[in-house]
């Protein structure tokens, strides 16, 4: 998804991520900011992605990544489509932290089926390998289960 640097929504998101390292605190209340201000579909997402990275449970961490989901897929086209993947390992990991293996192996499927949208590159290639082991970890975790 090609994102506008002009943006004002961007632009605090951007800015959140500087400093998110030394500051996560700060970057929270600028990440929260962008969400307020967000004016359509694309910028609420881009925000409430961020929101989710600064959750402090996993339900709450969950929450923000549904939303982040739902209004990605609202997005008409394939602008959001290589975002689809991360958004599905991100749920799928906290339905794993909170022990519904069925919920996560479901989405770590979601995401897998998207993974055609994903660049060729070390991110789509980390976004990959988090998919197929998040699958494998809980298909064999569900199976040991029975």
């Amino acid at each position: 998804m090609e994102l506008d640097p002009n943006n004002a929504i961007v632009k605090l998101c951007a800015k959140g991520m500087d400093i998110e390292g030394s500051q996560p605190e700060a970057a929270s209340r600028l990440f929260l900011q962008a969400w307020e201000e967000a004016g359509n579909e694309v910028e609420k997402f881009i925000a409430a992605h961020y929101v989710a990275r600064h959750q402090k449970t996993a339900v709450e961490k969950l929450k923000w990544d549904v939303r982040a989901l739902a209004l990605a897929l609202s997005i008409p086209g394939d602008a959001a489509k290589t975002a689809l993947p991360s958004l599905y390992l991100n749920i799928a990991k906290c339905h794993e932290e909170l022990n519904d293996r069925d919920l996560a192996r479901r989405n770590y499927e979601s995401g897998l089926s998207f993974i055609d949208f994903l660049p060729d590159d070390g991110y789509g290639n980390m976004i990959r390998g988090g998919l197929r082991n998040g699958l494998e970890r809980v298909s064999t975790g569900a199976e040991g289960l029975r």
